[in-house]
């Protein structure tokens, strides 16, 4: 089974990478005029390819995505679509203990000093809902969704390499590296749990100085959110970092804890890329979230028809969301690679062609 990745001619390669003497079919020539209008090359004397800004990667992701939209709409169908069902319904999480979470948290709070407002309660309950349901879907984040992120990146390495996303050896590739592709997302899991827990820990601590020094609860609440925007900063690059790192270890042989670190050197000089990439994307879940919270969890019409059919197009929806972020990473990617000289001719050095062509010589189809 062989889905076709368009064959489009890819945005970060330079004429001189192309193969002497290969031949184009008028489409590929099509295509090729069609995205004439992509990021300039650089100097023409060493070829040297100038990274992309968040908005040239939107625009390659939606190229990549129109060239092979049924490859990735199956992916979206039989990988992501699941996931984001479940999580948006929240089947799987058990409101009791939720609750009994987001008691404990205001307690900490108010011990810390910080009065129990609204907006700490709100804080605390959808603390505690996102550790709860985290937890609950955690199975099918180390399964379905991450066998997604891999789909995409050899999809989108695939279009970049001017071939076809053969299934057969996606499964072999996927066969023989799963561990390492698992072991870079429990390093990429562990990463988030800590900057959290540290964050949770000095947030407090912080509070219970203000409180012990005298400072009005106005204050404290006041200088609390200021050491929110601050860790949102931190996590937000931490994040990229992580998805950076999940791309690597399914395109190149370093995995784990040697992946994070590639990845934070590879994306150093473009983080506020990735942070407005990580913004984009988060803004497009949560305001999906907030419409399934709205329209299918509180509001009823009648008999609830409406549900019907509003319950399953969010879903679609935020899960349309998520391919587009794991593309614009493996996009990412390739820029942040480019822009530091390491991409090879035709892009034959990746792990995925390497193993393609172990495959082929073993007679695997």
């Amino acid at each position: 089974m062989e889905i076709s990745s368009g064959g489009c001619s890819p945005r970060i390669r330079s004429d001189h990478l192309r193969k002497e003497g290969s031949e184009e079919t008028p489409l590929q020539q099509g295509l090729e005029l069609e995205v004439s209008d992509r990021v300039h090359y650089g100097d023409h004397h060493n070829n040297q390819i100038q990274s992309m800004n968040a908005l040239d990667i939107l625009r390659e992701t939606v190229r990549i995505l129109r060239f092979n939209s049924w490859g990735f709409m199956a992916i979206t169908v039989m990988l992501i679509c699941p996931v984001s069902a479940v999580l948006l319904s929240n089947v799987m999480v058990d409101e009791s203990i939720v609750k009994n979470l987001s008691i404990r948290l205001m307690l900490v709070a108010k011990t810390s000093g910080l009065p129990l407002r609204p907006l700490i309660k709100q804080s605390c309950q959808r603390f505690a809902e996102m550790v709860i349901s985290s937890a609950m879907c955690f199975p099918l984040y180390a399964t379905l969704l991450l066998l997604s992120k891999a789909a995409v990146v050899y999809s989108v390495d695939c279009t970049y390499s001017r071939k076809k996303f053969d299934y057969s050896k996606f499964c072999v590739i996927i066969a023989k590296f799963w561990r390492k592709i698992v072991s870079t997302y429990m390093w990429a899991c562990t990463v988030v749990v800590g900057c959290i827990t540290m964050f949770c820990v000095f947030l407090v601590a912080f509070c219970s100085a203000l409180a012990v020094l005298g400072f009005s609860p106005d204050v404290v609440v006041y200088a609390a959110v200021m050491v929110g925007l601050v860790f949102s900063v931190v996590f937000a690059n931490a994040i990229i970092i992580c998805n950076i790192a999940m791309v690597i270890s399914v395109l190149e042989e370093v995995s784990g804890a040697q992946a994070m670190l590639r990845s934070s050197m590879l994306i150093k000089g473009q983080t506020q890329v990735g942070l407005l990439i990580f913004l984009g994307s988060t803004i497009g879940m949560a305001f999906v979230e907030g419409l399934f919270e709205h329209r299918v969890k509180t509001l009823s019409y009648g008999d609830g028809s409406s549900r019907m059919w509003e319950g399953p197009l969010l879903v679609i929806m935020y899960s349309f969301v998520v391919l587009i972020d794991s593309m614009m990473s493996a996009v990412f990617y390739f820029s942040c690679r480019s822009s530091s000289m390491e991409i090879s001719d035709g892009g034959g050095n990746s792990i995925l062609e390497t193993m393609a062509i172990s495959a082929e010589t073993i007679g695997i189809q």
